[in-house]
């Protein structure tokens, strides 16, 4: 079975979160054996972010690496999992809310793919950017 980097790089929705993985120096530990749960925006998610935020944040490392960070969780979670729990700690250390009541939601961002299993983990795919605060 792929990794979560595996899948991701596979998926052609996942190019900008893939190039953002890598600017950030965080595909080996995405490679790990983790068990890691990713909540991974699409392409259109990271288009609709204000214009130039991508290449600012490209340029600038640790804070991507940190505004990534906060989309994995330590741990593999299903959808069922996660609506038990109601939040979940990111490996930022900022909490993710989660509402399952009318549709799978995390933070500010719909799941509009769920418990795609992979080796390392499990992933989430999300419509937006999560941001902390």
């Amino acid at each position: 079975m792929p990794n979560i980097v595996e899948i991701a790089v596979s998926n052609d929705n996942f190019t900008t979160l893939v190039a953002a993985v890598q600017a950030a120096g965080l595909v080996e530990a995405l490679q790990s054996p983790g068990p890691f749960t990713v909540f991974a925006p699409v392409d259109a998610a990271f288009a609709a972010l204000p214009p130039g935020t991508v290449q600012t944040l490209v340029q600038n490392p640790p804070q991507l690496a940190r505004i990534l960070k906060f989309h994995v969780v330590s741990g593999k979670y299903t959808q069922a999992d996660l609506a038990k729990l109601g939040k979940v700690e990111s490996l930022e250390g900022a909490t993710i809310p989660i509402n399952c009541t009318d549709a799978f939601e995390v933070k500010n961002s719909t799941v509009i793919a769920a418990d795609i299993e992979a080796d390392n983990g499990i992933i989430h795919v999300i419509d937006r950017v999560m941001l902390m605060g």
